[in-house]
């Protein structure tokens, strides 16, 4: 009787590395059409999202605030 051999299989709980995990975060974004970036804000374009109305002052050092703010800014002024 041959013996049983056992079949593995490569599942999505997979450990990916964090540079294969990054790999995989840009090829899927570059599908999209979108890009990742870090960018430097000066305190006067804060104050300039203040005014404008896209954010408030009491969130002024609320990173997820300001990066909607930012998002709010640019769906309104580059469409």
């Amino acid at each position: 009787m041959p013996a049983m051999m056992e079949v593995q299989t490569v599942s999505d709980t997979t450990q990916r590395s964090p540079a294969a995990e990054r790999m995989r975060l840009h090829r899927e974004r570059k599908k999209n059409g979108m890009r990742c970036l870090m960018i430097e804000l000066r305190e006067t374009e804060i104050d300039a999202l203040i005014r404008k109305g896209f954010l408030t002052a009491d969130t002024r050092n609320d990173t997820s605030e300001i990066i909607d703010a930012i998002y709010a800014y640019f769906d309104r002024e580059l469409k």
